[in-house]
């Protein structure tokens, strides 16, 4: 089978015009008739309207007594008119029908009851006084909804009060989702083999796709895992088309391997419309019709499928069920970082989003298409133009919310060094009943002070190692913020070492062994605290970084060197001993090195610092942080510097 090549790539302005104009205007899942039980949420496929009035009858408004309001003229403070119950006066509770022969109700309130049976008015009553007549709020065969309405829970009322018991709407949506790929598992094979998966993927994709699409109002239908072969593949696609399935999802398999069939299935099959969208993440993403179905090969990487599905699957599944466009809701935001990107295709940047002063800030996190918690962690999305070659700090830009602006408002932003401590704190500010959140985002020790010399951030996280005097963070501080005022506080004390693999299979002792030309190392980005650690004691023991294979070669977290070293990817790499205890790794120590949080003073009494600052101080912080290991948080929370 030849590789399909993509040399007609389209932007996604064209892949989405040709894909939505293909479509459009067509009846692709017919309707149904179902009770005003079953309505909620369903789609009108035409008109409705009332079959009774409502009300049905002239009823009281108010309770009081019913009356004729012309028997009641002339009333006043000095005259007033007496009325005798059940000859020109009748008792009646709001929303019951009035008696015949009367047209106005007086409120109990506006009534002295001068003896049993008698009752006393000082004003008079005029026609239809506190009455709601017959079609005040609607009339019979008046038009209830239109055609694509979706029935909202308040609409089930009006349904029901105006003699509607049946209606027609928009049959839901069935779309079929095919995975496919030799390495995948389903999750329940993946419970019974426990940690048997060597080489194996736990496919989790199609749960994904199957919960967008009833989240946009479609049933999903997911096919069993399809092993990437030719014929089996064909199969399965004629199968979904020929089933009872509006839409077809094909999930993985679209790119230019060798063992991507998808294109040549639908191009066998069908019509394929695209092939190749200039956007990142989902550029491999197959567009066909087949039958007169759509059909989707949707790119494998996870956070390709899901940004795939959104440009097309979710504003197909709209129109299928005449549903207008769905907007999301989005703020302007300001980027801490820069962002370069590709002149040509259209980025979308999953970003961290807080407020810090006036400005919505923008974090960008890591931008691979397979790492799926980019997503789970992200609170919105910026879409880098295709004709821009990226981002600059400062720059004002869009952003998709994924989380209620309200929330952001709530949100504390830290960027800086990584620790696995910061996540006990995120767990520990949600539970406080403001509702606060802590997003960070890990830019090293020296990318989270300048963040808060730009005022990016509310707190960094920092262990920066003055080689001069030993001593941990203030000299930074003062570097980088400069006169401004700021306050450092105690997070943690933590050890720093080499991490291993398990049984230490090569025999490394120290440092020294780093230069060995059998030994590869993982590092950590420039401008870490760890990476400065790192430098301090090579220099210590008068050990040359250009002898080191590796050095150049960073991660940007403690947990992404250990699964380095885990995976076999490099044989040593330095960091903290909470990270190998982790995933069972091997550990030699270094060093014990302070973690503080540096705080601006003009932050100190934010709300959101001090449920923060709470949290660290907690006896529930420092026993969750010292059963991960290596750490010693016996002053977490308390101020020990106030600078500036």
């Amino acid at each position: 089978m030849k590789r399909k090549i993509y040399l007609k790539m389209k932007s996604l302005r064209e892949a989405e015009g040709l894909w939505l104009g293909r479509f459009s205007g067509k009846d692709l899942v017919g309707d149904r008739e179902i009770s005003v039980s079953e309505a909620l949420g369903r789609v009108t496929s035409e008109p409705v309207y009332a079959g009774l009035s409502s009300p049905s009858f002239h009823a009281a408004a108010m309770d009081g007594v019913a009356v004729k309001a012309e028997e009641t003229y002339g009333a006043n403070e000095r005259a007033p008119k007496r009325l005798r119950i059940g000859e020109n006066a009748h008792w009646i509770n709001t929303g019951r029908p009035l008696p015949p022969g009367t047209d106005a109700v007086i409120m109990v309130e506006k009534l002295h009851e001068t003896e049993p049976g008698t009752v006393e008015i000082h004003a008079p009553a005029y026609p239809w006084r506190d009455v709601r007549k017959v079609g005040e709020d609607v009339v019979a065969t008046e038009l209830l909804f239109p055609r694509n309405h979706r029935i909202r829970p308040f609409d089930l009322g009006a349904l029901l009060g105006t003699g509607v018991l049946d209606l027609r709407v928009k049959r839901r949506p069935r779309v079929a989702v095919i995975p496919t790929g030799n390495e995948l598992i389903s999750g329940e094979s993946a419970g019974l083999a426990g940690a048997a998966l060597e080489g194996r993927v736990v496919e989790s994709n199609s749960t994904i796709l199957a919960g967008m699409v009833t989240q946009h109002g479609g049933l999903p239908v997911v096919f069993p895992i399809v092993e990437d072969r030719f014929e089996a593949l064909l199969d399965a696609v004629r199968r979904a088309v020929e089933s009872d399935c509006h839409m077809v999802i094909v999930n993985a398999g679209s790119s230019s391997g060798s063992e991507d069939y998808t294109a040549h299935v639908l191009e066998k099959l069908g019509e394929i419309l695209v092939h190749g969208v200039a956007m990142m993440p989902g550029k491999p993403t197959v567009l066909a019709e087949v039958a007169g179905k759509p059909v989707i090969g949707n790119p494998g990487y996870p956070v390709s499928a899901v940004m795939s599905f959104d440009c097309f699957a979710a504003p197909l599944l709209r129109i299928m069920q005449g549903l207008p466009e769905g907007r999301k809701p989005s703020a302007k935001v300001r980027l801490s970082r820069p962002v370069p990107s590709k002149l040509g295709i259209e980025e979308f940047l999953r970003v961290h989003l807080g407020r810090v002063g006036n400005r919505l800030v923008a974090t960008p996190l890591p931008r691979g298409a397979g790492s799926i918690t980019t997503l789970t962690r992200a609170e919105g999305i910026i879409r880098v133009p295709e004709l821009s070659e990226g981002l600059s700090p400062g720059d004002e830009v869009e952003a998709e919310l994924l989380v209620d602006e309200r929330a952001l408002e709530r949100t504390l932003v830290m960027i800086g060094s990584h620790d696995m401590s910061i996540d006990v704190l995120s767990d520990l500010m949600k539970c406080d009943p403001g509702g606060y959140r802590l997003s960070s985002a890990n830019a090293g020790s020296m990318g989270g002070l300048l963040a808060l010399r730009d005022g990016t951030a509310h707190a960094a996280g920092s262990h920066l190692l003055d080689e001069a005097t030993g001593e941990y963070n203030r000299s930074y501080v003062a570097r980088v913020l400069g006169d401004r005022k700021a306050a450092l506080f105690h997070l943690v004390k933590r050890e720093q070492g080499l991490i291993l693999p398990k049984g230490n299979p090569k025999g490394i002792q120290g440092l020294k062994d780093l230069v060995r030309e059998d030994v590869t190392f993982i590092n950590r980005q420039a401008g870490s605290g760890t990476r400065i650690l790192l430098d301090f004691r090579l220099g210590q023991e008068s050990i040359d970084s250009d002898g080191i294979r590796g050095y150049d070669r960073e991660e940007y977290t403690h947990m992404a060197v250990a699964v380095d070293v885990k995976s076999g990817v490099s044989d040593v790499g330095l960091g903290i001993y909470a990270a190998a205890r982790a995933l069972d790794l091997d550990f030699i120590p270094v060093v014990e090195e302070q973690y503080d949080l540096v705080i601006p003073s003009a932050f100190v009494e934010d709300p959101r610092v001090r449920v923060m600052l709470k949290a660290a101080a907690s006896s529930e912080f420092r026993e969750r942080v010292k059963a991960m290991g290596g750490y010693d948080p016996g002053q977490s929370g308390e101020l020990w510097m106030e600078m500036g």
